[in-house]
């Protein structure tokens, strides 16, 4: 293996004690194109993002990383090396979300990534690669609960729209996106006197703190919410649910409380709620395609590069505690050659 075919990459090891015990753990190191998965497009590339899932692979929490050895990241944003699928040609900027990347196929924390171009988008035309990045997986999702509410008929019209887990990832561009298509929106954060500004900033109308959603509450409330994306689950979801307007649309795309949902079947039946999940990871391409040109067209870029840090690759490990304790919010963007 030569300096010119070795490669930065961050790669999650798991071992295994005598006991049984299972451990995991990542490193910056170098590795070799023969590392690689297969697959038809091989991509340089340029920006990954920092997201939830990527804090507990980095920080050698289980649930996300299925397969071992793995380079971790969710998200690729880079330009085409090669490719044997006719779609694309070398000098093509594409985005990869999801699609297993970090959890069961090689990620975008690393200098070269070799992926199925069958998920690949292209990189819109009014988005920089490193505003994608900043984008990712989070802005992605985000935009999937979008649509998501406007399929279930919701309108600025409706009444207010509530967004838990505000000043994470995927909430921060919620809120971004729906202010900025005229839905009144109500921001929940556990930092109110720390983000309340910066959260109001994005386009929220009020901001709520977290902490009256997040303990067990009756299974019917006083309505308050004409629709909803939750990136948080558990009682928070519940309690959502429970003050749900009759007929509200509640989207579900995380789990940062916990993945139970200690409900009943009331607000589904009396209110008709619908609760509608968001999964990224499988979404298919044409759909990609969709709230990907959505967020070219909605997305006020200037407000997300205000609300973007970037770090270096090598700087990824140990920026996964932050994420994961809360003290990173906005969205975090991984230099790949920086």
């Amino acid at each position: 293996m030569t300096s010119e075919t070795r490669f930065r990459a961050i790669v999650v090891e798991r071992t295994v004690a005598e006991d049984g015990t299972k451990s995991q753990h990542a490193t910056l190191t170098l590795v070799d194109e023969t590392f690689l998965m297969p697959g038809d497009v091989t991509i340089s590339v340029e920006f990954s993002s920092l997201n939830y899932k990527d804090g507990l692979a980095l920080a050698g929490r289980p649930g996300v990383i299925r397969v071992w050895p793995l380079i971790a990241g969710i998200d690729i944003v880079g330009t085409v090396e090669s490719s044997e699928d006719p779609r694309w040609v070398p000098g093509d900027r594409v985005i990869l979300n999801g699609s297993g990347l970090g959890e069961t196929h090689h990620g975008g924390l690393a200098e070269r990534a070799r992926v199925s171009g069958a998920s690949l988008v292209r990189l819109p035309a009014g988005i920089s690669a490193r505003q994608a990045a900043a984008i990712g997986t989070a802005g992605f999702t985000a935009m999937l609960a979008v649509l998501a509410l406007e399929r279930g008929g919701t309108t600025p019209d409706s009444g207010p729209v509530l967004v838990t887990g505000a000043a994470g990832g995927v909430g921060s561009i919620a809120v971004a996106l729906l202010s900025a298509r005229g839905y009144r929106v109500t921001a929940s954060t556990g930092r109110v006197d720390e983000l309340g500004d910066y959260l109001r900033t994005l386009g929220a109308e009020a901001v709520l703190d977290r902490s009256t959603l997040s303990e067990p509450g009756k299974p019917l409330q006083a309505q308050r919410w004409a629709a909803a994306v939750d990136s948080v689950g558990s009682a928070t979801l519940a309690n959502v649910l429970a003050q749900a307007n009759y007929g509200a649309v509640i989207t579900a795309c995380g789990l940062a409380q916990g993945a139970d949902l200690p409900t009943t079947v009331m607000p589904f039946i009396l209110r008709g709620v619908s609760l509608v999940g968001i999964n990224s990871v499988e979404a298919p391409l044409a759909l990609r395609e969709q709230a990907w040109s959505r967020l070219e067209s909605d997305l006020d870029l200037a407000l997300l590069d205000g609300l973007t840090s970037s770090i270096p690759l090598g700087e990824a490990i140990s920026a996964a505690d932050d994420i994961l304790a809360g003290r990173l919010h906005g969205r975090t963007v991984v230099a790949i050659h920086e």
